[in-house]
């Protein structure tokens, strides 16, 4: 919606300034009329054709007319208008401002400067208080920050620095840029204000999430007795529900109410969006089916709503009522399973797209199914989905590019995502981020060293996501000096104030490296609260090194933060098991059952043929689970046959009986995974295998010898990392 106002273009009348048509030449003045009245195409061009042959086109004014109608109708053609335009000997000024309004509206900004320069280069007309507000608009479109501090120079250089309608647009203009500071300076400085003048401000500091500057301003507007209307409203509204702040926003709905605001559909949208992200279904529903007029807007907002509760059966229910089902109602639902951890639910959403043919997938249709791919680790379906965009000539932008490296990344395929990294021309700062990332879980930190300073050469500047996976990758491969180095320079250097999860980084480099004192004192020295990641990391890395000192103190801050943190008890309980304490095991045990808390049950897919199977801790739901454990069976002969000894200190903390461990250890669901593996797909494939838990040690040691017994190549995502098991050997070498 548009928050500054546009200006009529009146047409010029013929001044004595402009040269008269010559009396010889027939003006058929009621071609001008006809220009007004034009309705297609087709008939704009037979009165071109006519206005060339009797001579008309040769008068600017008819010409600026006939320019109007070709740029500015509703069945314009910009490239038509260019057309004319370049044949007309002397436009003017109409002309030049009709060209330029055309191009700040397309998909081609720019275009709208490159007119003006010409027309400050070529002409003798200067622009006026109709030709600012558009280059304005163009420069915001473009957040051309020193192009639009350009051309406010020229305002208040010209006689319009106090024109209502060129201030608005800069108002505009700086909001869309984020430098609400100056929008603030020119709406302070304008000696009369408009409705638009508030709206454009309102509405600039709601989007730029300064709510309560917002809000208070909606006061001084009452205060000052101008009138809000639906626009204002729109702007106030989108405060509430960033401040996800109901009752406020409830109170607006009945101001809107009260005051006789028209309730547009713009402004019903915007009521129901601030009810959704506020988490008040009901009110949500009530509106939605009060509603005489919805778009598809509307339905999708419900919809989001109704996910974000976690009642995707409404949504489902609310998506089937739909009366027509476009690609952005699917985006939302396929999102929404995404987002909210469920990418089994958002694959099947879009292959049931693909099946009914009704809408088309666009590129955000495309990331949310790869990022669901990623999730699973499902690249069969991921690779699929990559063919399908080079088959279908679909762009690959820079969330696409993104999308495709996550997936084959996480999928365990790194050398196809660097493929799609070198592939494309244009890589912004997450293209580069993820492609670190891809490294990082791979184990391969060098590697993300070398992007990282490869990165720096094309002058792309590194952000937080950038260093995340940078100390991640440090972390993943014990390069503990490189990475405190980088941890030092965010700040002074790239300008990134370091945040929790740096901090949790720079603990766990320190900590898995045995640097324990280090890791507490960068802890007790943080400017900022630590918070659960950064104890978790301290944790994690006691239970490496068996500090139990250290680790109790961890565990107390950590469940200080989150009671409910069932990890941060088997942690501890594993740090106790280790070093033989069971008086300590025991006694956590008895604290997880009185608070009702379970371990987190493992969870392991694979993808085979297309299909992700799940397996969980002993499971036996899936139709070839006798032919999984027979598998099992043969494993474990064939383990001991060479020497394999269970690790039963695993499950110390959590099985009493003796006679069960090892059984217990032989069901752990990566086992499974495996097992299902190896019987399902050929000895040439490799076994890809996502888990949800940290791998423990002794699954960890039996997969590196069935990839060596079986010759068989595994690939384990775990919830740290990739481990890459081959001839007996895990990439990475026992540190994780």
């Amino acid at each position: 919606m548009a928050t500054s106002c546009t200006p009529a273009i009146n047409l010029p009348r013929l001044s004595h300034h402009q040269k008269p048509v010559s009396a010889t030449v027939n003006i058929d003045r009621s071609l001008l009329l006809q220009l007004d009245q034009c309705s297609d195409f087709s008939q704009l061009k037979q009165i071109h054709a006519r206005m060339l042959r009797i001579g008309l086109f040769d008068d600017p004014y008819s010409a600026s007319k006939l320019i109007q109608a070709a740029a500015l109708s509703h069945f314009s053609s910009i490239e038509y208008a260019q057309k004319v335009f370049d044949r007309i000997p002397h436009p003017n000024l109409y002309s030049w401002n009709a060209l330029i309004r055309s191009y700040a509206s397309s998909q081609e900004p720019i275009n709208a400067l490159l007119i003006f320069i010409k027309m400050l280069c070529e002409s003798d007309e200067l622009p006026n208080k109709f030709t600012y507000p558009f280059l304005i608009k163009a420069s915001a479109l473009l957040s051309a920050l020193p192009v639009g501090k350009g051309l406010h120079g020229m305002v208040l250089k010209s006689e319009f620095g106090s024109d209502l309608f060129v201030l608005n647009s800069l108002i505009h203009f700086y909001a869309e840029c984020g430098c609400f500071d100056m929008a603030y300076r020119v709406f302070l400085s304008m000696q009369k204000r408009d409705v638009v003048s508030w709206n454009s401000m309102i509405m600039g500091f709601a989007q730029g999430g300064y709510t309560e500057e917002s809000l208070d301003l909606f006061r001084r507007m009452e205060g000052e007795n101008v009138k809000p209307n639906d626009v204002t409203m729109i702007g106030v509204l989108s405060a509430c529900a960033k401040k996800l702040d109901l009752e406020l926003g409830r109170s607006m709905h009945l101001y809107i109410r009260r005051n006789g605001i028209k309730e547009t559909l713009i402004l019903n949208n915007a009521i129901l969006d601030m009810y959704t992200k506020c988490g008040s279904r009901e009110d949500a529903k009530r509106l939605f089916d009060e509603m005489e007029e919805k778009d598809i807007i509307s339905w999708t907002t419900i919809i989001v709503g109704y996910t974000r509760a976690g009642d995707f059966n409404a949504a489902r229910s609310v998506f089937r009522t739909m009366p027509y089902q476009d690609i952005a109602a699917w985006n939302a639902l396929i999102s929404a399973y995404v987002q909210n951890g469920n990418p089994k639910e958002a694959l099947a959403t879009f292959n049931e797209l693909q099946l009914r043919k009704k809408a088309k997938p666009d590129a955000v249709t495309l990331v949310c199914a790869l990022s669901a791919c990623a999730q699973l680790g499902a690249m069969d379906l991921g690779g699929w989905i990559h063919v399908y965009i080079k088959k279908h000539g679909i762009k690959l932008n820079c969330h696409l590019t993104t999308a495709l490296i996550d997936m084959y990344s996480k999928g365990g395929a790194l050398e196809k995502a660097l493929e799609v990294f070198h592939s494309v021309e244009s890589r912004d700062v997450f293209v580069w981020s993820a492609m670190i990332a891809g490294y990082a879980m791979h184990g391969c930190g060098r590697d993300a060293i070398d992007l990282f300073l490869k990165m720096q050469e094309a002058k792309v500047r590194p952000n937080s996501v950038t260093f995340t996976n940078l100390l991640s990758a440090c972390s993943h491969s014990g390069l503990v000096d490189s990475g405190r180095d980088f941890f030092n320079q965010m700040e002074p250097v790239f300008g990134v104030v370091p945040g929790i999860k740096h901090y949790a980084c720079l603990v766990d480099i320190l900590g898995r490296a045995g640097n324990l004192e280090e890791a507490v004192d960068v802890i007790e020295n943080m400017p900022i609260s630590p918070g659960a990641s950064v104890w978790g990391a301290l944790l994690g890395a006691c239970k490496l090194h068996g500090r139990v000192d250290i680790a109790e103190r961890a565990c107390s801050n950590l469940l200080e933060l989150e009671p409910q943190n069932d990890g941060a008890y088997v942690l501890l309980s594993n740090i106790y098991a280790k070093s033989g304490r069971w008086d300590k095991v025991s006694e956590l045990r008895k604290l997880m059952r009185n608070y009702g808390l379970k371990k987190e049950p493992g969870c392991s897919s694979i993808e085979v043929n297309g299909n992700v199977y799940e397996f969980l801790v002993g499971d036996n739901a899936h139709p070839l689970s006798k032919n999984i454990y027979l598998k099992l069976d043969e494993i474990a002969s064939r383990l001991k046959s060479i020497g394999y000894v269970p690790m039963k200190s695993q499950l110390l903390q959590l099985v009493e009986e003796e006679d069960v461990q090892e059984q217990a250890l032989n069901l752990h669901s990566e086992k499974l995974a495996i097992a299902f593996g190896l019987i399902s797909t050929s000895p040439s494939q490799p076994i890809r295998i996502v888990k949800n838990l940290r791998v423990c040690d002794d699954c960890h040691a039996v997969a590196k010898l069935i990839s060596k017994l079986y010759n068989r190549e595994i690939l384990l995502r775990d919830c740290y990392r990739f481990h890459h098991f081959k001839e007996g050997s895990c990439s990475c070498m026992d540190y994780w």
